[in-house]
Order: structure tokens, then sequence, then C-alpha cells
């Protein structure tokens, strides 16, 4: 799924945000990335989204070598990604149920596919009752949801959650962590970033990449 040997990323102002990163996630695997604010925990999802490229070292994700020459997979690549982005990018004025279908737009599914892969997203995350609402009249943790429904509804093979849990109580953030928990399958990788590291002290059977000053330290639990 996602194989990184000697990774360096260096920003042209000099800043070393990734340094020396060796890693290799498994498909299935459910893994939270953790460390504080500036630790690199945001430059590595850039690194496996294809916004930003090593600048030493060899990344591959999904059998892909992320490097610039490699821009037509890349494109093709993100279509297997779910990202679930801090800032929700949901469409005001439009249903929860719209903004979900909108997510699939250009998968190139049958419109009748798409009405029932949105539907079904939207119950996995409980808001079987909110699909004709507009996206602006839901609470900060409902449009969470949404942007997940958003995700999942895509049957990406791999998830990329960036401080899903940001901004939400304690009782909402553990059931985002939980909704994340259960879309991770045979078929489908979970990334997670957070600096609530309280949240998910007692988790089992998942990867820890602990990222502090640009390293990152692999620790596995349960497995």
């Amino acid at each position: 799924m996602i194989r990184a040997n000697g990774v360096f990323l260096r920003y042209p102002d000099g800043t070393e945000a990734l340094r020396n990163i060796n890693v290799h996630i498994k498909p299935g695997e459910i893994v939270y990335i953790t460390g504080p604010s500036g630790s690199g925990k945001t430059s590595l999802l850039k690194l496996l989204l294809g916004m930003e490229f090593p600048t030493q070292g060899t990344l591959e994700v999904m059998g892909n070598r992320m490097v610039k020459g490699n821009a037509g997979k890349i494109n093709q690549l993100r279509r297997k990604i779910g990202p679930v982005f801090q800032e929700f990018k949901l469409i005001d004025g439009r249903t929860a149920f719209e903004n979900v279908m909108m997510g699939m737009r250009f998968l190139g599914i049958s419109p009748r596919r798409m009405k029932e892969e949105a539907r079904n997203a939207l119950i996995k995350v409980g808001l079987e009752d909110k699909m004709t609402s507009k996206v602006e009249n839901l609470s900060w943790g409902q449009q969470q949801r949404v942007a997940i429904a958003r995700a999942i509804a895509r049957k990406p093979a791999l998830i990329l959650a960036d401080e899903p849990t940001g901004n939400l109580d304690q009782e909402n953030a553990l059931n985002i962590l939980k909704i994340l928990h259960t879309v991770k399958d045979a078929d489908t990788t979970v990334l997670i970033t957070t600096h609530a590291t309280h949240l998910i002290e007692g988790i089992e059977g998942a990867t820890f990449l602990h990222v502090d000053n640009g390293y990152i330290h692999v620790e596995r639990r349960g497995q």
C-alpha cells in the first residue's frame, strides 16, 4: 500500500519537514499519525497525495512512484483516495446528500449507483435523517460526518483524514474515530492525523506513526 524508504522532504526555504522516513503500511491497516503542530504530519499527507514530492529517497503509494514525472499516474491514483480535510469543503446551499454525490462526479460511475453509494455512506455515518438538510444548517460534528461520508462513498483504497477530531468535544470526537474504524477493511487503509493523543491511548490493533521534528517512530499495537 505505502512504502517509504529514506524519504526526506525539504521546502524551498530550506525547512526540512521530514527526515529519513522508513515506513511500510500494508493494505487494510488503520494508522494514526501523531505529533504536535508543525511536526510534519500534514507534510506526510501531502506526499501521499502527490501535492509534494520527496527531495530524497523513494515513496510508493499503491505501487505508484511519487515523483513529479509521474503526474498522469498520480492523478489516476487520487481517484482511489478519499481525503477528509480540516476544511470540510462542503458546498453551502446544497444538501448533505448532494454534497456526497458531488464527491463522486469524476469516478465514471452511473447516477443510479452514485445515489445508492451516497445514501449508504450517510447511513453509515449516522446521518440518515439529515440527507435532505442543507449543510450550513448542520452542526460542526454533523458537517464532519458529511465530509467522511463523501470520502467513503467513493469506495477508496486509502482514506486520509487530517485532524478529523479537531474542534469536537470528546464524545463527538470518539464517535468520529469509531466511524473511521468501521471503514477499515481488507481493501481500505485509513490514515488519521491527530494531536489529541488522549483519545487514542487505549486503542489496539492499529499502527501509530509518532512524528517529532520530522522524524517518525513506528509503533504497532496488538497486531
